[in-house]
């Protein structure tokens, strides 16, 4: 299979910023039980005259023009979330008609929680290898705030709200990013109902059995990628986390004694923000020049579902 690599990105995000005193506010917290706890300062929530789907677009069109690919060029577009507008049109249909995106490709929304933008960018690149346009558009957004219970402080100061996302390139001598993905289906640890159901549809989640799932698996993706791609830690410029709590990144970075210069964190800035997770990261990492053409990264998140992943990508 030809294989992608990341051209450009972009990221939308709101303008209202939470504190964690503002959180103290709502619950029962304070911002010293908050950032020892998760690494969390302050997060992005959607608020009056926004939408995350002018977010969502907002991103997308960034991340065309840093790729300097235009929206003929596109040949599929898909938007990782849990929390779109709306169900119908997807999230991925709003950005072909704000875009004006050809109407002859795929563009349709995906459902790995935050892990949502890994297998987003497998199937992307599953979809440039069978269409005649070799660009291709993959967006993480979430409104995490129109899903969170205000009355659970144990989640409530978790999540954010943004959306970020990539440009991709597929070419024939391009190796494939190889992801390494997997599921395994239960709502013990964390689930969020559906509509019409008698329980509401808010973020439940047991953060002590997450957490303990998140450090077996995230050096389990780490050690997959690695042997598929016959790599090691020396041959990656930059490890990129999903931001779900800062202790557990700084687990991962001990325990493969990852140099300070070849990973990131900006969990303290966003918050949790689940599938945009990682493509923040990358947008964040662009905008400072950390990465760029030649950059080689591996990925890796995990979340509800139970899902995990890992890749190993590269810059163009």
């Amino acid at each position: 299979m030809n294989g992608i690599k990341i051209k450009g990105t972009g990221k939308g995000l709101p303008r209202r910023t939470m504190t964690n005193e503002d959180m103290a506010k709502i619950v029962e917290t304070s911002d010293e039980w908050i950032t020892t706890r998760t690494g969390i300062q302050h997060r992005h929530h959607v608020s009056q005259g926004e939408s995350i789907t002018a977010l969502t677009v907002a991103a997308a069109r960034q991340a065309m023009e840093n790729a300097g690919v235009t929206a003929e060029q596109i040949g599929a577009c898909v938007v990782a979330t849990l929390t779109p507008d709306t169900l119908v049109p997807s999230a991925a249909c709003w950005v072909q008609r704000e875009l004006g995106l050809p109407h002859d490709i795929p563009c349709f929304d995906l459902n790995a929680a935050c892990t949502g933008f890994l297998y987003a960018l497998h199937t992307m690149e599953c979809l440039l290898n069978a269409s005649p346009r070799k660009f291709g558009l993959v967006i993480g957004a979430e409104q995490l705030s129109r899903i969170t219970n205000w009355e659970d402080r144990g989640t409530c100061i978790l999540f954010g709200d943004g959306a970020a996302g990539v440009v991709v390139e597929c070419r024939e001598d391009w190796p494939s990013i190889g992801a390494v993905l997997g599921s395994h289906g239960t709502d013990q640890m964390l689930r969020v109902p559906g509509v019409e159901t008698d329980a509401p549809s808010l973020i439940y989640m047991e953060g002590t059995k997450v957490f303990k799932f998140a450090i077996e698996a995230v050096p389990w993706c780490i050690d997959q990628v690695l042997q598929r791609h016959g790599k090691t830690i020396e041959d990656v410029d930059f490890f990129v986390f999903h931001q779900a709590n800062a202790r557990i990144i700084d687990l991962v970075v001990r325990k493969y004694q990852i140099p300070l210069e070849k990973y990131y964190k900006n969990i303290q800035e966003y918050g949790n923000t689940s599938a945009a997770s990682i493509p923040l990261v990358l947008s964040d990492l662009w905008d400072q020049g950390k990465i760029g053409a030649g950059s080689r990264l591996l990925i890796v998140g995990f979340g509800g579902g139970l899902t995990w992943g890992g890749a190993y990508v590269e810059f163009e």
